[in-house]
């Protein structure tokens, strides 16, 4: 069977449908009008969509590492996620939260975490939707809990689960975040909003607002997709931001590559050149400032 070709319109269909207003009927119809038929429509969403069948780098039962889920105090409420950190480690490691898409906490960003661990840190994926109850298991669904989420709290639950891998008994006091897509959003405000966080990597994020960037504390890492104009929209109110405050901040933009380039279990959007590029910059920079 020939392969699907996959243009960058039905890229660009696909951001609109999980980040915009765009509906899945929506979604099928525009999909279907670029691809020619619904059959072809049909063959090309999942190469567009992620696939958890594809998710796992590092194994779940990986005998390097030590993981479970757990819960721990959050800004109001409970919060759950998922811990991971070296299972020869030798004393107390730095920290890093790994922030999911607006799926949720999903096999992907739980394998997202093993591989930060294995990289000399002790690695917690938080589950942002815990207030609603978690992320279920269909993405839509997940995807539109995201809009009923209070960013107040989202934020509070963010500085909570700081605060608990501050005193982490396996962890050395110094905490970093890394996130993607809204997670990437979401370590721009936490950058705002916790003085306390010591190194910020967004892939993606949205900017915050100009007037908020003289609260940043943490020194930035700031990965962009070439293609993603939505969010590049953003950057350069946001660098002009940081540069009138003088903070330490460092832009690396991926040409070529779409939004989510990072996401391996998106066949479609996936580049491992700028994957593998950004992973290495991103633990460098994490060693660098949190050891």
């Amino acid at each position: 069977m020939t392969r699907p070709t996959i243009t960058q319109a039905m890229i660009d269909a696909y951001d609109e449908y999980t980040h915009l207003t765009l509906d899945r009927r929506g979604f099928m119809e525009k999909l279907t009008r670029l691809a020619g038929s619904s059959a072809a429509a049909a063959a090309i969403a999942p190469m567009l969509a992620a696939s958890s069948a594809r998710a796992a780098i590092v194994a779940e039962d990986d005998e390097r590492l030590e993981t479970e889920d757990i819960t721990y105090p959050g800004g109001e409420g409970e919060m759950r996620g998922y811990i991971a950190r070296p299972a020869d480690r030798e004393g107390e490691l730095p920290a890093v939260i790994v922030i999911h898409e607006n799926r949720g906490l999903n096999p992907h960003i739980r394998d997202v975490a093993r591989r930060m661990a294995l990289e000399g840190f002790v690695a917690l994926a938080p589950d942002f939707l815990s207030p609603l109850g978690g992320t279920p298991d269909d993405e839509d669904q997940a995807r539109q809990m995201f809009g009923e989420l209070d960013r107040e709290q989202t934020v509070a639950n963010g500085v909570a689960t700081i605060a608990f891998l501050e005193e982490h008994e396996d962890a050395n006091g110094n905490v970093g975040a890394v996130g993607f897509c809204w997670g990437g959003g979401m370590v721009n405000r936490l950058a705002v909003g916790a003085p306390s966080l010591d190194a910020a990597v967004a892939y993606y994020g949205a900017q915050p607002e100009a007037e908020q960037v003289e609260s940043i504390e943490a020194p930035l890492l700031l990965h962009y997709a070439g293609l993603d104009e939505r969010i590049n929209a953003g950057i350069e109110d946001y660098r002009n931001a940081l540069e009138a405050v003088g903070k330490d901040y460092t832009i690396h933009m991926y040409e070529g590559v779409n939004h989510a380039f990072n996401n391996d279990t998106s066949e479609a959007r996936y580049d491992e050149e700028a994957a593998t590029l950004a992973w290495e910059r991103t633990v460098a920079f994490f060693k660098e400032h949190l050891a």
